[in-house]
């Protein structure tokens, strides 16, 4: 069912439960900075295949989650806010991690926090006023991939500076685009009174 003003296109079955496979996926990858620091630290700071394996999880759990929650119909309220969340959890402890061990400039961090800030209440105004939180936007999804190439490449080859330094601008430029959709969506949804999923 297609509806001219909904904000995403078309309508979801949105479910109330919170113990989902899916759901468990998203909350994994929140955690799963922690051992990525940890096994890097203790070796000495060696990007050894366990911490690979631990980043490719990371990557690749941002894609089950959505996955088999269309999947298994398992699309959630819980998922809709544990899926970005653990983006942003996962990305700021590895980003933090990445200025401690000085290949990620400060700048880039607080720049990063702002953004998440700004969208974060959002999210929390539009809850408050429409009851429920509105999905991620596919420009948002875009970003934490770029975010993902860029923090790997700095982390496992940061002996190429001019391609880290790329993908650093090419980050920040679609961190400001995404956070420009989703004002846009808010005013949508706050303003135009669109309907979303």
């Amino acid at each position: 069912m297609i509806k001219s003003n909904h904000i995403d296109g078309k309508i979801i079955p949105v479910k109330k439960e919170v113990l989902t496979f899916a759901n468990a996926i998203s909350l994994s990858r929140a955690l799963i900075a922690v051992p990525i620091l940890v096994l890097h630290y203790k070796s000495g700071e060696e990007a050894t295949w366990l911490v690979f394996l631990f980043v490719g999880y990371a990557f690749i759990s941002d894609y089950l989650d959505g996955f088999f929650a269309r999947k298994m119909n398992q699309v959630t309220e819980f998922g809709k806010v544990a899926d970005p969340l653990a983006d942003k959890i996962c990305t700021v402890i590895l980003f933090l991690y990445g200025v401690f061990i000085d290949i990620i400039p400060l700048f880039f961090v607080v720049i990063l926090l702002l953004r998440d800030g700004l969208i974060l209440a959002g999210s929390l105004m539009i809850k408050r006023k429409r009851g429920k939180f509105a999905m991620s936007d596919i420009s948002g999804k875009i970003a934490v991939n770029a975010l993902a190439i860029y923090w790997f490449v700095a982390f496992f080859f940061p002996q190429r500076e001019q391609t880290v330094q790329f993908l650093m601008w090419l980050s920040l430029f679609l961190l400001f685009y995404s956070l420009g959709s989703y004002i846009h969506r808010y005013y949508l949804i706050q303003k135009k009174g669109a309907e979303f999923n």
